[in-house]
């Protein structure tokens, strides 16, 4: 199964449980986020398992510590505004890049609720990016 026909799977999942989906990502923490395609400009939809800084949620641009970004961080740069699927409820949303202490804070509370993101970062030569994110009321 390639990786698109593996994140509709989790996407069909979570909406059919309200946010709940099993499997490898059981008992994590999951949101979609829908970014606007940097060079396409259609909707993309990707799965992320999140963290949060308060109220905010926290989304981590690992792409399993490859040496590149994955293509939704180049989307959220273009566009930072997103519509987010959080549980039940789905909203609009602008993602922002943290960075300094507060970037290492929560990428540190990220790799210590989710170990395989510690083993992320020592994968790849390039700092990973952190986003907050803040809805739009």
């Amino acid at each position: 199964m390639d990786f698109n026909e593996f994140n509709k799977k989790v996407i069909a999942e979570f909406r059919a449980n309200s946010g709940v989906v099993g499997g490898m990502f059981e008992g994590a923490p999951m949101l979609i986020l829908t970014t606007t395609g940097a060079k396409s400009g259609q909707p993309r939809e990707i799965p992320l398992v999140y963290t949060k800084d308060g109220d905010l949620p926290v989304i981590i641009a690992s792409k399993g510590g490859a040496p590149t970004n994955p293509d939704w961080y180049f989307n959220l740069k273009a566009n930072p505004l997103t519509t987010i699927e959080l549980g039940a409820d789905t909203y609009r949303a602008n993602v922002v890049e943290v960075t300094g202490e507060r970037r290492d804070r929560l990428y540190a509370q990220m790799a210590n609720e989710r170990p395989d993101f510690g083993t992320y970062q020592q994968n790849t030569t390039r700092l990973i990016p952190v986003f907050v994110i803040e809805r739009i009321r």
